[in-house]
């Protein structure tokens, strides 16, 4: 049976997409993302399931300094709809809530309840871990902003539900694997997801990416990555749109490593339906 590893605790954002991605495998809860992605690696887990990007609170930065030295490839993405609830112990009301707690990307994703509420915020390490702390205290004066799941699995009443800022709010999730996967057949929709390390001369940024201009391959994303402490080249992350096996593909990929010390492509996998909504 497959094993899933993902950051965070059971109830989570992350516990969900992999519930929704692999249903019946069996979930191994991590304290890290570097401990998910390790469990990959030594073979505790089959596969990890990692949050990338929120719509609302942009790129998850510890992942992306992770990715380049984990060893792992892509294999997959996912985009998960979230959603969160105001929930307290059993017995208690909106109106006895004194504190919020809830990891700091969920804090910032409802802003306008908390605002509202006046209430005071604490950070925890994980949006059901925080339902699992108040669980724990059992005081009506505590809070937790958490997914609807944790609700259930922590025996928790919900206060107030759907609280986030925005209706559209959306995590992109990428699955990672000790083997690359078998790239996606032709015609089927793919993403390319590299790293590179451009040459320290003038212009190599807009040289290096000349070449997707010129073989008309669509770049979906763009994001850089300060290596050390000094004025040293810049690491890219990007995404982009076809396979390194199409000819197009092949020659911006050429331009690109003509212009880099170094290219690194971390997999090639199908593009999630969820793409196609905003093209």
């Amino acid at each position: 049976m497959t094993v899933i590893a993902y950051q965070g605790e059971p109830g989570s954002n992350s516990a969900t997409a992999v519930a929704h991605l692999y249903p019946g495998s069996p979930g191994l809860p991590c304290t890290g993302f570097d401990q998910a992605l390790d469990a990959v690696l030594l073979g505790t887990a089959d596969l990890a399931v990692i949050p990338v990007d929120n719509s609302a609170a942009g790129r998850v930065a510890d992942v992306h300094h992770l990715l380049p030295d984990a060893g792992l490839s892509i294999i997959g993405e996912y985009f998960l709809a979230i959603r969160f609830d105001l929930m307290g112990v059993p017995d208690g009301t909106l109106e006895q809530v004194e504190t919020v707690r809830s990891h700091v990307h969920a804090l910032s994703q409802c802003r306008k309840i908390l605002r509202e509420g006046g209430w005071r915020t604490l950070v925890s390490d994980d949006t059901a871990g925080a339902a699992r702390e108040v669980a724990e205290l059992g005081d009506p004066g505590h809070a937790a902003l958490a997914p609807p799941a944790a609700a259930q699995q922590y025996g928790l009443r919900v206060l107030t539900a759907d609280v986030a800022d925005d209706p559209d709010n959306t995590t992109r999730f990428i699955v990672l694997s000790r083997d690359p996967a078998r790239p996606p057949e032709p015609g089927v929709p793919t993403v390319t997801s590299l790293f590179f390390l451009v040459r320290n001369i003038p212009s190599a940024l807009y040289k290096a990416l000349g070449g997707f201009a010129s073989n008309a391959v669509n770049l979906t994303k763009i994001e850089s990555y300060q290596l050390g402490a000094g004025m040293q080249p810049s690491r890219f992350y990007i995404e982009i749109e076809g396979n390194p096996e199409e000819t197009r593909v092949a020659h911006a990929l050429d331009e690109l490593r003509f212009f880099s010390s170094e290219v690194r492509v971390l997999g090639v996998y199908p593009a999630h339906p969820h793409r196609s909504r905003n093209a």
